[in-house]
């Protein structure tokens, strides 16, 4: 949430974010809004000081006897009590109106963010791991073909389950999944990582600390009612990223500054309708409607928060390096920046199970596997996050940043069409062997029920 005294006194500045951001919002609204709750409120503060004048006189009238004169005051003050009542009942409704706008408005982006209207306008930063790719097979099998020929993955079962977007994994490709998801654990605890396993369910102040709130209901499962229904902080929510609880795990508090900066690591199950994805990568691993994260979480002081996102970039990209797994950077341009972000990069780990007409180097895709997002005091604000600086001092907003450490499925991808071999086999990349028992290589599993009946009578 932005500070609505920067609102008022810098209102081209948050024009521009929003045309920049490409929210549609009626700021000339919200401005006059705040100018008429502020004069509502001066004019509580005077109507106060005129009845408690007033009170005062009455019982100064009634000591001397001036039973008229007493009666004339008590009749004004019950004339300057309704029109008090009137007044601070119109500034209810105008602060209500107020604070529903600026939870509306979104974070201005950084200084240094380029400018533009959509992803197609935010630029590479770099790439790591092409120099030394390793030697792939002429045609590659896209993950989810290979998934259900290895039965690493069944999507059919899932579906029967749970429905569509939902999976299991099965043998080998479970204990990859925990593999890798204990790996990024490790690799995080190593960069200073406080281990954090949250809740499941998260409250709507939750969701509205952290910036989901009120923009992004249609992708949030509501446990126990209809997502058209109105919410209150009493309803429960699957949570979509870790980020919401592990951020609200201080909402309401006052760090001291020897805390900070303060580092969370956060492994969860995730869960998002992708409301707004109708008809995108409706086939596969790539974008599920549950699927396993590590995230990580930052809190640190103003002045310190440049510095740490680029330090969490690289704690974000360490595990696709020791997996020796190519990768890019990519920096968001203000149309495609969240919501929520002042500056955020993308890592993108690079898939090459698909369009492999034009060699490794050029076909393939990319993945988004991590976000890694600054923002700033947008978040503590909402959730009422502050530090002292010394103790004497008055509390300040402290920073939060975070990004996935990273996100599981998408690097499941990856390894599964990148370390596909001519037989149709899986490497195991060596940094996770030790999790897999030494396993280096992912052979399958034979199949379950008649279709394993009907391949054995072939």
């Amino acid at each position: 949430m932005l500070d609505r005294t920067y609102v008022r006194e810098h209102p081209e500045e948050v024009r521009t974010a929003l045309a920049n951001k490409g929210v549609d919002l009626d700021l000339d609204r919200l401005l006059a809004v705040d100018e008429e709750w502020r004069e509502l409120k001066a004019r509580g503060d005077d109507l106060r000081h005129d009845r408690n004048q007033v009170s005062q006189r009455i019982g100064e009238l009634k000591r001397d006897g001036k039973d008229e004169e007493a009666q004339d005051a008590i009749e004004r003050s019950n004339e300057l009590k309704a029109e008090l009542e009137e007044v601070e009942q119109r500034a209810d409704v105008l602060e209500a109106e107020l604070e529903e706008g600026l939870l509306r408005l979104p974070q201005i982006p950084a200084d240094e963010v380029p400018v533009g209207a959509d992803e197609s306008e935010n630029v590479e930063r770099r790439r790591e791991g092409f120099d030394d790719l390793r030697d792939l097979p002429d045609e590659i099998t896209p993950h989810y073909d290979i998934g259900e020929d290895l039965e690493l993955i069944d999507f059919e079962r899932g579906a029967k389950v749970s429905g569509g977007g939902f999976q299991f994994l099965r043998g080998d490709g479970a204990r990859l999944e925990h593999a890798l998801i204990q790996f990024f654990l490790d690799v995080h605890r190593e960069n200073g990582y406080v281990d954090v396993l949250p809740p499941i369910p998260v409250n709507s102040a939750s969701m509205r600390g952290t910036g989901q709130f009120p923009k992004f209901t249609e992708d949030a499962y509501r446990l126990g009612a209809d997502n058209d229904e109105p919410y209150d902080d009493d309803d429960l929510w699957l949570l979509p990223t870790a980020e919401v609880p592990v951020t609200n795990m201080h909402r309401d508090e006052i760090f001291v500054d020897e805390d900070l900066p303060l580092k969370y690591a956060a492994y969860s199950p995730n869960f998002r309708r992708e409301a707004g994805e109708h008809g995108t990568e409706t086939r596969g691993y790539v974008r599920v409607h549950q699927f396993n994260k590590v995230e990580l979480v930052n809190f640190v002081r103003p002045e310190e928060s440049d510095d740490r996102f680029e330090g969490l970039v690289a704690e974000a990209e360490e595990v696709l390096r020791r997996l020796e797994l190519p990768y890019r950077i990519l920096e968001m341009c203000t149309g495609d920046l969240g919501f929520t972000q002042a500056k955020k990069y993308d890592i993108e780990v690079w898939a090459p199970g698909d369009d492999m007409d034009d060699g490794p180097a050029e076909g393939g895709r990319w993945l988004e596997v991590s976000s890694v997002s600054n923002f700033e005091d947008f978040q503590a604000r909402r959730a009422g996050i502050q530090y002292r600086p010394e103790r004497h001092e008055s509390a300040e907003y402290v920073h939060t940043l975070n990004g996935s450490g990273v996100a599981v499925p998408r690097v499941m991808v990856a390894i599964m069409e990148y370390y596909q071999n001519d037989d149709g086999t899986i490497t195991v990349p060596e940094a996770l062997r030790p999790y897999m028992g030494g396993q280096e290589v992912i052979e399958g599993h034979d199949s379950v029920g008649e279709s394993a009946l009907g391949e054995s009578d072939d």
